[in-house]
């Protein structure tokens, strides 16, 4: 089991790992050698608690598919090894991250004071922008 936090953890069976060409540094080695990995995870099968999921599922965005798989495309080191420690640190990063819940947003008005200092602020605006006009008739 791969351990997110001390409640979350998820089975490595849950993820997919494909590898591809990648482009970029290596010489002729990148023609030859599939270092570039796609991690796939298959969010909605997983194990995860369902209020975790679907802040997965929203905070991913593109990276989600229709079908409820959040790919991780990884080709920024030159060895296979590398990419799949990083592809698989990033999806942990990313969950680690939904995993908290967020804080409810309490609604406030603005003070007395704030709202006394802008008025004065429109009105002193008003006041420079009604000298600029000509009242002259000529």
């Amino acid at each position: 089991m791969i351990r997110i936090t001390d409640s979350i953890s998820i089975d490595p069976r849950d993820i997919e790992e494909r590898f591809v060409r990648a482009s970029g540094p290596g010489g002729q080695n990148v023609n030859k050698v599939s270092t570039a990995v796609e991690l796939r995870f298959d969010v909605r099968r997983s194990s995860l608690p369902p209020d975790v999921a679907e802040r997965l599922m929203a905070r991913a965005g593109s990276r989600m598919t229709a079908d409820g798989v959040l790919l991780i495309d990884c080709r920024e080191h030159r060895t296979q090894g590398q990419n799949r420690e990083a592809a698989l640190a990033r999806l942990v990063a990313l969950i680690e991250g939904v995993s908290r819940r967020p804080k409810t947003r309490r609604a406030t008005k603005p003070r007395a004071g704030a709202r006394e200092k802008r008025l004065q602020t429109k009105k002193k605006r008003g006041a420079i922008k009604a000298l600029r006009t000509d009242k002259g008739g000529d």
